[in-house]
């Protein structure tokens, strides 16, 4: 996949993911660690704030590098979520169980494609 068309992979479904953060928040609310201090609802915003933030700046060259940098950081931020979700999720049937487990390793090709699109987008 060329660089352009992963930014504009990456910032679609940034963009498409955050929106979804505030149109249904309850399944993000849901997966925030408790351990994480302050209101689940109050993070499911904030993260979606950054998600359609960083999905914007993709867009642009002038901020794409900055906004892939910081795609990295997102992405690893969240991970403690994805990982909650498979603690949570242990007692769901089985099929759900694999969606939960199946998305820990898909964060890894997420933050690789991130920096590859920092590496290639204009230095400004």
């Amino acid at each position: 996949m060329t660089p352009d068309r992963l930014t504009r992979v990456m910032a679609g479904s940034l963009l498409t993911m955050g929106t979804l953060h505030f149109v249904v928040p309850k399944p993000f609310d849901e997966i925030i660690p408790e351990e994480i201090p302050g209101d689940a609802r109050t993070l499911t915003y904030a993260s979606g704030v950054a998600e359609v933030a960083i999905g914007a700046g993709l867009l642009a060259p002038r901020t794409r590098r900055t906004a892939a940098a910081l795609a990295v950081a997102l992405f690893v931020a969240v991970y403690p979520a994805n990982i909650n979700m498979v603690r949570l999720w242990k007692d769901k049937p089985a099929a759900m169980r694999a969606i939960a487990i199946g998305r820990l390793p898909l964060q890894f090709p997420m933050i690789w494609a991130a920096v590859k699109v920092f590496r290639s987008a204009p230095k400004s």
